[in-house]
């Protein structure tokens, strides 16, 4: 994938964490020096409604200020919307997609019209319940976009994530060490097409 320049699109459900994980990855590549743009489009906010969100991540200046029509990588937080929302619309035609599935890429493909670019799956409900006790997808699939995308490499990630963890939870280190266990764990089970 391209580093020089990449456009990400998120869809997940309100309440999952599709855009604190678009924030957090425009957070964290910005503290490695990169350009970024992170920001959500608003529709009706409520919890379990569709939502879409968006990072832009450069090595130059970003001029553009619009939604992202043809990313270059669409994250799927919630399989469910696969039925519902186009998530495959302007993907480009080498692009790659992540779906948040314990299903294989083979049993996904169907569902993504025709579709011809990578296709990632990670089971990030597992991995969660696993590392958190609770299910919250955003920091596997955040994972999971960086090592796709690659924005920037695995430890440097794993470094500015840790940092990032320990600020906004400060007082709750079980928080970060599941954090973190959920990041390792979701570059070690990444499965690809």
């Amino acid at each position: 994938m391209n580093t020089e320049k990449i456009e990400i699109r998120w869809h997940g459900r309100g309440g999952q964490g599709a855009k604190t994980a678009a924030l957090l990855l425009a957070d964290v590549c910005f503290k490695t020096g990169a350009y970024v743009q992170g920001f959500p489009e608003y529709g009706p906010e409520r919890m379990g409604a569709p939502i879409t969100a968006f990072n832009r991540i450069s090595k130059s200046d970003i001029r553009v200020h619009s939604n992202i029509y043809t990313p270059d990588l669409v994250v799927v937080v919630d399989e469910t919307l696969l039925n519902s929302v186009d998530v495959t619309a302007g993907l480009k035609e080498n692009g790659s997609i992540i779906i948040n599935t314990p299903k294989s890429v083979e049993e996904i493909k169907p569902h993504l019209k025709g579709f011809k670019g990578k296709v990632y799956t990670i089971d990030a409900r597992k991995i969660s319940e696993e590392a958190l006790g609770r299910y919250f997808p955003n920091s596997p699939m955040l994972a999971a976009t960086v090592a796709v995308s690659g924005v920037m490499d695995r430890d440097k990630f794993i470094t500015e994530m840790r940092s990032s963890y320990e600020h906004k939870f400060a007082k709750k280190p079980e928080v970060i060490e599941g954090n973190m266990k959920a990041l390792t764990m979701t570059f070690d089970a990444l499965k690809v097409s």
